[in-house]
């Protein structure tokens, strides 16, 4: 019944956002009371980590599905280039949990907030951290590095792939040029500086391969010695 609720919770969220998951809304959608949830899950603040959980554990499958080893895809997608050079195992598996994050932000991109927002706490969802910190010290990051070295990823990865669905990368209701010439050039020089780059289309999936060689290079540099 636990993972009955939580799936409902998650299409909830998928449907009219996170802001529509309640403990009601919930019952009604699996047809109990919100009264009879709480055997089952036993607050608020233990749903929302209960869909962390959900999310972590759907994220483990899409970056087995997506791991270059098997599909033979690049490391870092499908355009190749840098990102997947090199082919060591603990680097393959990275760049698959990466763009199996950016899988999942599309699939739910209002509950994937949570994982921004709420730590994971459940025994399911650790196991997924866990096999985090493990390929991190499979790259030969030193124990004592591991930890933020984990935070350094997943708040690179989450957060691009959220920005991304959510609207944060968007143009927005402003074109670049029609931003920057509400002030003028004195106002803001770095914008004019950069007016003919920031004006560009940008290749999402390009700069995300870029972003994780750069990280690459930086993982490297911490192995054990």
């Amino acid at each position: 019944m636990r993972q009955t609720i939580l799936a409902a919770a998650l299409a909830i969220a998928d449907e009219r956002g996170l802001e529509a998951v309640s403990m009601r809304a919930v019952g009604l959608k699996v047809g109990l009371s919100a009264m009879a949830l709480y055997p089952h899950v036993s607050s608020k603040d233990a749903l929302l980590d209960g869909m962390v959980e959900l999310l972590l554990t759907e994220l483990v499958p899409l970056a087995d599905a997506h791991h270059p080893a098997e599909d033979g895809e690049a490391a870092g997608g499908a355009s190749g280039g840098a990102v997947g050079d090199g082919g060591e195992e603990w680097w393959l598996r990275l760049v698959a949990l990466a763009q199996a994050a950016r899988k999942l932000a599309g699939k739910h991109p209002s509950a994937f907030t949570l994982l921004l927002s709420r730590p994971s706490v459940t025994p399911e969802a650790l196991r997924a951290t866990d096999a985090l910190y493990q390929t991190i010290l499979d790259a030969g990051v030193p124990d004592d590095q591991v930890a933020r070295v984990e935070r350094l990823l997943s708040t690179f990865v989450m957060g691009f792939a959220a920005s991304e669905v959510n609207g944060r990368f968007g143009r927005g209701t402003l074109t670049p040029t029609s931003r920057r010439t509400q002030l003028a050039p004195a106002q803001l020089p770095a914008h004019y500086r950069l007016a003919p780059h920031l004006d560009d289309e940008i290749d999402f999936n390009a700069e995300f391969e870029a972003d994780l060689a750069d990280l690459r290079v930086l993982l490297e540099s911490m192995r054990r010695k």
